[in-house]
C-alpha cells in the first residue's frame, strides 16, 4: 500500500535591519525554527551556515548596510524540503558571474567565499530579481526515515 505524502508547508519569516551586527538575527530566528522542526545536525548546519551567509551579502552588498532597508527571510519547510528566501533591497547580480573562489586566481581574494559555501551546502542555489529587489532562494532536500518521516 502506497501512503499519501502530506503536502503541507509550515512557513517561517522575519525581517532584519540591514546591519552587519544583525546577522546573530539570523541566526536565533533559524535556531527558533530549529525547537518546533527538529532538524538533524547536519541538515541544521548546513541550512543555518548557507542562509546567514545570504542574509549577510543581502546586507553588506544588496542593501549596503543601510539599516533603514530590511532583509526578509522566508523559510518554507515540508517533508521533503526546505526553501530558504532572502530577499533584499538592491539590484541583485547574476550567480554565474561570482569567481570560483577555490582557484588560483582568486584564492587571495575577500569575495565569493560565501556564494562558494552555499553552492557546496544547499542542493539548488538560485537568485531572481523580484519587485523592489532581489531574492536569493536556497534548496534543501531533506533525507526521509521510513518511521519518522522527515529527519530529526
Amino acid at each position: 500500500m502506497v501512503k499519501a505524502e502530506s503536502t503541507k508547508v509550515r512557513m517561517f519569516r522575519t525581517n532584519i535591519a540591514s546591519d552587519p551586527r544583525n546577522i546573530r538575527l539570523a541566526e536565533e530566528f533559524l535556531e527558533e525554527i530549529n525547537r518546533t522542526a527538529q532538524f538533524d545536525e547536519v541538515e541544521f548546519h548546513k541550512l543555518l551556515v548557507s542562509v546567514t551567509e545570504g542574509v549577510n551579502n543581502a546586507i553588506v552588498h544588496g542593501n549596503r548596510s543601510d539599516p533603514s532597508q530590511t532583509v526578509e527571510v522566508i523559510i518554507e519547510l515540508s517533508a521533503r524540503k526546505i526553501v530558504a528566501k532572502v530577499r533584499d533591497k538592491g539590484n541583485g547580480f547574476e550567480m554565474g558571474s561570482v569567481p570560483n573562489p577555490i582557484h588560483d586566481e582568486n584564492i587571495m581574494k575577500e569575495s565569493g567565499r560565501g556564494i562558494f559555501l552555499m553552492r557546496v551546502l544547499a542542493d539548488d542555489v538560485s537568485g531572481k530579481h523580484v519587485r523592489g529587489g532581489f531574492e536569493l532562494k536556497l534548496t534543501f532536500r531533506r533525507k526521509l526515515h521510513p518511521q519518522k518521516g522527515p529527519a530529526s
